[in-house]
Parts: structure tokens; C-alpha cells; sequence
């Protein structure tokens, strides 16, 4: 079988037609894989790629210039110390430069075409500083101290809309004298600094200041409800 044993959280396609797995197995196409994996286009395992990581991969996002970004609840990534958050080069060494670390889970990214990272999970610190479950990094991996939307649980879905909005899933928010499932809601890219994140509106025609909320996640995305564990 070319499926791995256990589960698969995450998945992307190079340019190359090769596909990135990462997710909570230990072997992938017949053979050891650390939580991390990439596939040939026809289904078979890319020999050449091995990075492993000591616990389930969650997220992978791929950079225009080819490199992988890799997230989830590991504390090791390509032999070295990463927590939770790392960063391959396209062949699969581990990138030194990027190392910002989170003190919870990374479950989901979204890269906007200046480079910069937007980052969603079960953390409340990232890159050394408090952020509540929604940050952005610079290309560097340094944190971007003008977004800090503030979330009051976990973001296990993000995506980029054409018009500079950014929409945010995830579980657990709440206002007072509302309660309601988990929906996905949309923050501008450029004043995210100045929303919160917190609230949820009862309908479409009634919500906070600078959000809005849909009924379900893009056709291209899924998101999923991920629980905070560490290894």
C-alpha cells in the first residue's frame, strides 16, 4: 500500500508534481517515515527525502522560493530542535535560519504574497512573545509586532482571499449572549492589528467591527478541530 500507517494531516504540491505528507504515522509507501514525508507524482516514495520529526506534522505550506514550511505539536525537526514550527529547504535539510518556535501546536499557515507568514494553532506565545492562537512572521521567521489580532481559542484553518482578507477557522469562540458553532470569520490583512478576533455574529447582517463570517470554509480548504497536545 502507498498510504502510510496512522493518519495524514496534511498534504502539498511542489511545482515538480511531488507531494509533501506530513501527519501522525511512522511509515509511509512500505517504508520508516517520521511524521514528515514526500511522494513522486505517481504515488511512490521520494527516497531522497527524510527529514523526520519527533511528533505529528500538522501543517505544511509551501514558499515561493520552494521552501517548506512545517508546523504541528514536534519538538524536533530534521535532527535539530524545533518547536513545533521549522522550515525545510526544497530537498528536505533543514533551514538553520528559521527558528522562531512556538509553546503549542501549529496547525495551519497561510502565506501572503510579500512573504510574510500567517500562523494558526493552539499556541499563546510565538517567537518569544505573546500571541493567542493567530500571528504573523516575517520572512526571516521574526514575529510582525503590527499584527496581533488576538484569538480566544485555537485557528486550525486559514486562507487568503484576493481582496487582502484573511479568513480565520477555528473553535471555541465566543461574545457575551452568543453561542455558537465554530465558523470561519474575515479580518483585513492590513488592520488586523486593530480587530479582534474574539467575537462571532449571531447572522450575516449583524457582527463586530472590521469582521464578517461565512457559513463554511472555502471548497479548497478543510479545517478540523485539533486538540493541544505536545509530545
Amino acid at each position: 500500500s502507498k498510504a502510510g500507517a496512522g493518519t495524514v494531516d496534511s498534504l502539498a504540491v511542489q511545482a515538480d508534481g511531488k507531494i509533501l505528507v506530513g501527519g501522525n504515522f511512522t511509515s509511509l509507501g512500505g517504508q520508516s517515515r517520521a511524521y514528515i514525508g514526500r511522494l513522486h507524482a505517481d504515488g511512490t516514495l521520494d527516497n531522497a527525502f527524510n527529514p523526520g520529526a519527533n511528533w505529528r506534522v500538522q501543517s505544511i505550506a509551501l514558499q515561493a522560493d520552494g521552501k517548506i514550511l512545517v508546523g504541528g505539536d514536534f519538538t524536533s525537526l530534521g535532527g535539530q530542535t524545533r518547536q513545533r514550527l521549522g522550515r525545510l529547504n526544497a530537498a528536505g535539510t533543514l533551514d538553520n535560519a528559521f527558528n522562531p518556535g512556538a509553546d503549542l501546536g501549529v496547525f495551519c499557515f497561510a502565506v501572503q504574497a510579500d512573504g510574510k507568514i500567517l500562523v494558526g494553532g493552539g499556541f499563546t506565545n510565538l517567537a518569544g512573545q505573546s500571541r493567542n492562537y493567530l500571528a504573523r512572521l516575517k520572512e526571516d521567521g521574526t514575529l510582525d509586532s503590527e499584527f496581533n489580532p488576538s484569538a480566544n481559542s485555537l485557528v486550525s484553518c486559514l486562507v487568503l482571499q484576493a481582496d487582502g482578507m484573511i479568513l480565520v477557522g477555528g473553535s471555541g469562540r465566543s461574545h457575551p449572549g452568543w453561542s455558537l458553532p465554530s465558523l470561519p470569520i474575515r479580518i483585513p490583512m492590513a488592520d488586523a492589528a486593530k480587530t479582534s478576533c474574539s467575537g462571532r455574529e449571531p447572522s450575516l447582517t449583524q457582527g463586530l467591527p472590521g469582521t464578517s463570517r461565512t457559513s463554511a470554509c472555502p471548497s479548497e480548504t478543510v479545517c478540523s478541530r485539533h486538540s493541544r497536545t505536545s509530545p
